[in-house]
C-alpha cells in the first residue's frame, strides 16, 4: 500500500504557482510525455486574471486574463498536465527525488518549477496597517463597492495603478492618482487612457505620509516631493474615503528562505536556462529577476524552465533507473482537433469579448439565456465530479421571507435537479423562530451543509453562492460527502484535535478574488471539527455586518463575533488563529 502511494505521488515535474508562467511549463513538459503536477493554493491564472483586457498579446487581438489562462489550463489538460489545489509549505531539494511538503500532503519530484508570482507591496506609511480593511485596500476588485459615492486615492503610477484606478471610477465619485514620481511608469497607451476619464485627477511628485481617524480612515496626511509642502485630506459629511495602494509587488519567495539563492529584494536568482542555485530547480515569471514583467515574459519564461529541465528529468530517470511515470490521460480528440485547425480558437464560445467597459473579473456560472443559475458548462463539470461523492451531502436551505432567501431557494432547485448524491431540504422560518435564534446570532437565510446521517451541518453559506465563491461551495459538499481534497497529515491532526467552541465567519463580496481561498480554509476546518461552525456571508445582503464590524474591505474573518482578521489567510494561518481560541 505504500508503495503504491509513493508512486501516485511521484511526478517527473511538480509546478508550483498556476499563473501564466506555470501553465506555460506546464504545457511543454506534459506534452513532451512527461508525468506533471502543477499546484496552485488559491486560483489558476494568478493575477492576470483581474485584467479585463489584454491586447498585446501576439497572435491575440483582445481577449481578458481570465480567458487567456483558462485557454492555457485546458491545453494543458489536454496534453495530460494534473492540477491540484494546495500551499507548498516547506521542500527538501537537496536529493536528486524533491520532496514537498504540502496542505494536501507530501509529493515528491525529480524536479521542480517555482513560479509563485509576487504580492501586492504595502508602503509602511503610518496607519497603513492599523487600518487595513477599515478604508485602506489593496483590490479594486474585491473592495471597490465599498467605497461607492465616496472620494479615493490611488497609491501608484504603474500599470495596475492605473487600471485599477479607472476601474474604481465605477464607484467612486472621484479618484485620485498619487504617483510619487513626476510621469507614470506604465506604457503611455495605457496612461493616456486617464485623460479621457473625467473622474480622475492626477497627483505627481507626490506621496502618502499617514492614514488616520478613529474606527475607519478619516483623514490623510500627503507631502509633494518637489516643494516640501504637506497638505491633508479630511473625510467629509459622506463619512468615509477610501485608499487603495498598488505600489508594486514584493516576490513571494519568503517560504524558501536559506534554500535557494535570492536576491536583495527577494527575487530568485536564475541562469539564462532559468537553473536556480538548486540542480533540478527552475524559476519562471515575475519570482525571478528580469526586466520585463509581461504575461509574454512569463510564458517565455515557463517554456525556457521547461525545456531546460527536461534534460535534467532524463538523466535522474537514468541514473537511478526509474522507468516512464504514467501521464495524466490525454484528451487526444482535443488535441487532434487543434493540430489540425479544428480546435476551438482563444475565447470563442465565451461570454465576454474582454473589451472596456465590460466587468469580466467574476466567475461567469449563470445560463446563456441569463434565466437560470447554471450554465450548460457548469453542469456538465458538475456531472462529471458528482459521481465521486463517496456518501450523499446534504444541503438544508433555512429560508426567511426575504428577496435572498427566494433566490437561494431558485439556486437550489437548478442543483437538486443535477444529481441524485446531494439531499436538499428547504426549511421555512418563521418571523418568531428568526427573531429568536437572531438573537443567538444566527445569520439567515442560509444553506447548511451537512452529511446524510445527520453529522456536522456546521458549514453555512448566507447568500447564493455564485461568482467566485460557487467553488467553494462545491468544495465544501465535496469534503464532507467523501473523499475530500488531500490535507497533510498534520493539519489534519491539528483541526482533529480542536476542542473548544468556535464561530467563523467570512465575510465575502462574490467579485473578490482573494475571498475564496479564506473561505475554504475555514469550510475545510470545519469539516474537520464538529467544534469549528464556518460560515460565508455575502456582504451585500447584511450591511448591519458591515457596520458592526466597520468593514470596509474583504475578505474579512470574524472568530467569535470579536476577533476581526482582514486579508486573505493560507489554511496553515486560518488553523493558527484557531488554535489560538
Amino acid at each position: 500500500m505504500e508503495q503504491e502511494r509513493e508512486k501516485n505521488y511521484l511526478y517527473d515535474v511538480v509546478i508550483v504557482g498556476g499563473g501564466p508562467a506555470g501553465l506555460s511549463a506546464a504545457i511543454y513538459m506534459a506534452r513532451a510525455r512527461y508525468r506533471v503536477l502543477l499546484m496552485e493554493k488559491e486560483k489558476i491564472g494568478g493575477q492576470i486574471t483581474i485584467t479585463s483586457e489584454i491586447v498585446n498579446y501576439p497572435g491575440v487581438e483582445r481577449t481578458s486574463g481570465k480567458e487567456l489562462t483558462h485557454s492555457m489550463k485546458e491545453q494543458a489538460q489536454a496534453f495530460g498536465a494534473e492540477f491540484v489545489m494546495a500551499e507548498v509549505l516547506d521542500m527538501d531539494l537537496d536529493q536528486d527525488i524533491k520532496v514537498l511538503h504540502t496542505t494536501a500532503g507530501e509529493y515528491k519530484a525529480l524536479g521542480v518549477v517555482l513560479a509563485t508570482g509576487a504580492n501586492p507591496r504595502k508602503l509602511g506609511f503610518k496607519g497603513e496597517k492599523e487600518f487595513q480593511g477599515r478604508g485602506v485596500a489593496y483590490c479594486a476588485t474585491c473592495d471597490g463597492e465599498f467605497f461607492t459615492g465616496m472620494e479615493v486615492f490611488v497609491i501608484g503610477g504603474g500599470f495596475a495603478a492605473v487600471e485599477e484606478g479607472i476601474f474604481l471610477t465605477r464607484y467612486a465619485r472621484k479618484v485620485t492618482l498619487v504617483v510619487r514620481g513626476d510621469d507614470f511608469t506604465c506604457a503611455r497607451t495605457v496612461a493616456d487612457q486617464v485623460k479621457k476619464e473625467d473622474k480622475i485627477e492626477v497627483k505627481f511628485n507626490t506621496e502618502i505620509l499617514e492614514a488616520g481617524g478613529e474606527h475607519m480612515v478619516s483623514y490623510a496626511r500627503f507631502r509633494n516631493n518637489r516643494t516640501g509642502e504637506e497638505w491633508t485630506h479630511e473625510a467629509g459629511e459622506n463619512g468615509g474615503f477610501g485608499i487603495f495602494v498598488f505600489a508594486g509587488y514584493v516576490p513571494n519567495t519568503a517560504w524558501i528562505s536559506g534554500k535557494l539563492v535570492c536576491d536583495e529584494q527577494g527575487y530568485l536568482v536564475t541562469d539564462s536556462s532559468q537553473k536556480t542555485s538548486a540542480e533540478g530547480v527552475y524559476g519562471a515569471g515575475d519570482v525571478c529577476i528580469k526586466n520585463l514583467r509581461q504575461v509574454v515574459t512569463a510564458v517565455s519564461d515557463g517554456a525556457v524552465a521547461a525545456t531546460s529541465l527536461e534534460k535534467h528529468v532524463s538523466s535522474i530517470h537514468e541514473k537511478l533507473g526509474i522507468p516512464a511515470l504514467e501521464q495524466g490521460e490525454a484528451d487526444t480528440k482535443r488535441l487532434e482537433g487543434e493540430m489540425t485547425g479544428g480546435g476551438r480558437t482563444l475565447g470563442e464560445g465565451s461570454r465576454g469579448d474582454g473589451a472596456r467597459g465590460e466587468d469580466t473579473r467574476g466567475e461567469d456560472i449563470r445560463a446563456e439565456d441569463g434565466n437560470g443559475f447554471l450554465s450548460a458548462q457548469i453542469r456538465q463539470q458538475l456531472s462529471g465530479l458528482f459521481p465521486k461523492f463517496q456518501e450523499k451531502a446534504v444541503i438544508t436551505a433555512e429560508l426567511d421571507d426575504s428577496p435572498l432567501a427566494g433566490e437561494m431557494s431558485g439556486f437550489l432547485g437548478e442543483l437538486e435537479g443535477l444529481t441524485d448524491r446531494i439531499i436538499c431540504k428547504r426549511e421555512y422560518i418563521s418571523r418568531e423562530e428568526k427573531e429568536r435564534r437572531e438573537a443567538g446570532g444566527e445569520l439567515f437565510p442560509a444553506f447548511r451543509l451537512g452529511r446524510q446521517d445527520g453529522r456536522e451541518g456546521n458549514i453555512l453559506f448566507h447568500g447564493v453562492p455564485g461568482g467566485h465563491e460557487f467553488n467553494s461551495f462545491i468544495v465544501a459538499l465535496y469534503n464532507m460527502a467523501g473523499p475530500g481534497q488531500p490535507l497533510d497529515e498534520g493539519l489534519r491532526q491539528r483541526l482533529s484535535s480542536i476542542s473548544k467552541d468556535i464561530n467563523v465567519k467570512v465575510m465575502v463580496s462574490l467579485s473578490c478574488t482573494m475571498c475564496p481561498e479564506v473561505v475554504m480554509a475555514a469550510q475545510r476546518a470545519a469539516s474537520l471539527s464538529g467544534h469549528v461552525t464556518a460560515e460565508m456571508v455575502d456582504l451585500m445582503h447584511y450591511p448591519d455586518l458591515k457596520k458592526k464590524y466597520n468593514i470596509m474591505s474583504v475578505p474579512c474573518m470574524v472568530i467569535n463575533g470579536s476577533q476581526v482578521y482582514f486579508g486573505k489567510k493560507s489554511l496553515e494561518e486560518v488553523t493558527g488563529l484557531l488554535e489560538g481560541n
